[in-house]
């Protein structure tokens, strides 16, 4: 094996910069749509807020220097053309430096925007985009082959994601280890999407197949991504039908396409061009990185290894935590998932009315949201690899019942108040006109209907009313 570079992998890493590119758009574009309303200066947890309270070591952003939503826009928008640039192959086109200067902008201006976003940037998968972003300023250009050194650091961050997410599953809820995850999981899963009460409806044993092929996948697979070709390749094959499967089934943002995109990096990408037609043969010639590439990647190399410590001792504990960053740049992380299935889904609907005096005979009128369920009628849609933060965020705050969250009670206020830029995050707003004089929370109890309930009621879920998660507020 050549450790310095590895000419037939050159389409692998072509897939890899130009899949991480496209997910770095989509987050700046999310983060356009959503940033100010969840965050910004008067959003529902303010950043200066935070900004004031929380020390640079543990939250270093370029928004130190000053917040405003104006600058937080315009290192979105920033973010997206640097983006938008490299998926259509401008680091390509230039100089190895000036490429590895290209793929540090994003990484910087996104960690600026994560480690400022609190509760709303809170999950695996941007800490996920920020190390594989950083990994990506090192893995060259068109002037010199793919580096080997840093072709596996993104398979040594594919394995502690898979191994990971396998891990937390054996180790925590029991129906893991029994094979009984999946009765509930299709329908308790934060976003379901268009397919997920047909996956439901599987046949149980199935739903055994499914889990026990989970386990297979993220405990045993992941050590096969170091073996020799075509060995690796095929491991890597795993990993993406993997996730796709997990595409198909529900929404999780951009964590199942980084992680296919990612894996690629095991692949064979000689092997692979020999199947695709279209691509030049011979492939292009690529030298060796030069001796300064070289010494700053092996010197990222040893940094990697130094901060690979912790999250591989908490590989190994039985306290095993999930979707941690042990450094405030992400630079190296722990991940996992769905350590925990919930049996039973509930729902925090947002409901207001025209009423000025409250009774037993008030009409509600729910707001409708893009992601999350709401209508019993409306078949759930996909929205992955797209991330929408509020939707989630709703999920989260069922789990909590009769308990509310600050972060609602601004929501209920900006309904109240008929903030134009939060009512954009919804999908239907039932008072167009003049806002409502009282919004409240209410938690339901939600399931998927079964084959018969869906073919007379034409209905996707049923819901029971359980009370009040938030009571009536009036309008200020």
């Amino acid at each position: 094996m050549d450790w310095i570079a590895a000419p037939d992998y050159w389409l692998s890493r072509l897939v890899v910069q130009r899949g991480l590119a496209l997910i770095y758009l989509l987050a700046f574009l999310s983060a356009i749509r959503e940033f100010p309303v969840l965050a910004g200066e008067r959003g529902l947890t303010p950043a200066p807020r935070f900004l004031r309270a929380v020390p640079f070591r543990h939250a270093p952003s370029l928004f130190r220097l000053r917040y405003s939503d104006r600058l937080l826009l315009a290192t979105a928008w920033l973010g997206a053309a640097l983006s938008a640039a490299l998926l259509a192959g401008l680091g390509d086109l230039v100089p190895l430096w000036a490429s590895m200067a290209l793929w540090a902008v994003p990484w910087l201006l996104y960690l600026s925007i994560v480690n400022i976003g609190q509760v709303w940037y809170a999950f695996g998968w941007e800490s996920l985009l920020l190390e594989a972003g950083f990994l990506a300023i090192f893995l060259g250009n068109d002037d010199s082959a793919p580096p080997t050194a840093g072709r596996y650091l993104l398979i040594w961050l594919v394995f502690r994601l898979e191994l990971g997410a396998g891990l937390i599953k054996w180790r925590g809820d029991p129906c893991w280890r029994q094979l009984t995850c999946l009765y509930h999981h299709h329908e308790t899963q934060p976003m379901p999407g268009p397919l997920s009460w047909y996956f439901h409806h599987l046949p149980r044993p199935l739903h055994r197949v499914e889990a026990a092929a989970n386990h297979v996948a993220q405990l045993l697979v992941p050590f096969c991504l170091f073996l020799p070709q075509p060995a690796a390749s095929w491991a890597a094959a795993v990993v993406i039908v993997t996730q796709l499967w997990l595409v198909a089934s529900g929404n999780f943002a951009w964590l199942n396409w980084l992680t296919m995109i990612l894996a690629v990096a095991a692949v064979d990408g000689a092997l692979a061009a020999r199947w695709l037609p279209f691509l030049p043969d011979p492939p292009p010639h690529q030298p060796d990185p030069p001796v300064w590439f070289t010494a700053v990647l092996w010197t990222v190399v040893a940094l990697v290894a130094v901060l690979s410590l912790r999250p591989a001792r908490n590989l190994l504990s039985p306290a095993q935590q999930m979707n941690r960053s042990y450094d405030s740049l992400h630079l190296v992380n722990t991940y996992g998932a769905f350590g925990s299935v919930t049996r039973v889904r509930h729902e925090v609907v947002l409901e207001g009315t025209a009423d000025h005096e409250l009774s037993a005979d008030t009409r509600w009128l729910p707001y409708e949201f893009h992601g999350k369920p709401g209508d019993v009628r409306r078949l759930p849609r996909q929205f992955a690899p797209f991330h929408l933060r509020l939707d989630w965020l709703m999920w989260f705050e069922a789990l909590r019942p009769y308990s509310p969250s600050p972060w609602l009670r601004s929501l209920t206020h900006r309904l109240l108040t008929d903030d134009r830029r939060t009512l954009r995050l919804l999908r239907v707003n039932p008072f167009p006109d003049t806002p409502p004089t009282h919004v409240r929370a209410r938690l339901y109890r939600y399931r998927f209907t079964t084959r018969h309930e869906r073919h007379t009621t034409h209905a996707w879920w049923h819901r029971t009313p359980l009370g009040d998660h938030l009571p009536p507020q009036p309008r200020p």
